[in-house]
């Protein structure tokens, strides 16, 4: 049985899928930059452009001095946030 089939709503599971799939973009980044992937591929662009645009509020949020540990940070905190209001919400609808 899915994870997003348990039978709540409908609208209950696309929260949740758009959700996880922001934050999953959002963690590709952080992997690719630790990684040191070829920032001139295109999917690493795609996939940077937007994570970048999905952690506008939080990417320069911090000011460590190492680089690695404010994409960490940054990013990392816009996923977590996504995660945890995108759950919240969906099992709010799921209860109406």
């Amino acid at each position: 049985m899915s994870r997003y089939s348990n039978g709540s709503s409908p609208a209950a599971n696309v929260i949740m899928v758009i959700a996880d799939v922001m934050a999953f973009i959002l963690g590709l980044w952080i992997l690719m930059y630790l990684l040191d992937a070829n920032r001139a591929n295109d999917l690493v662009t795609f996939v940077h452009n937007t994570a970048d645009w999905l952690a506008g509020w939080s990417r320069d949020l911090f000011t460590f001095d190492k680089a690695w540990a404010r994409v960490v940070a940054g990013y990392g905190l816009a996923a977590v946030v996504y995660l945890f209001i995108g759950h919240l919400v969906a099992g709010r609808v799921r209860r109406h």
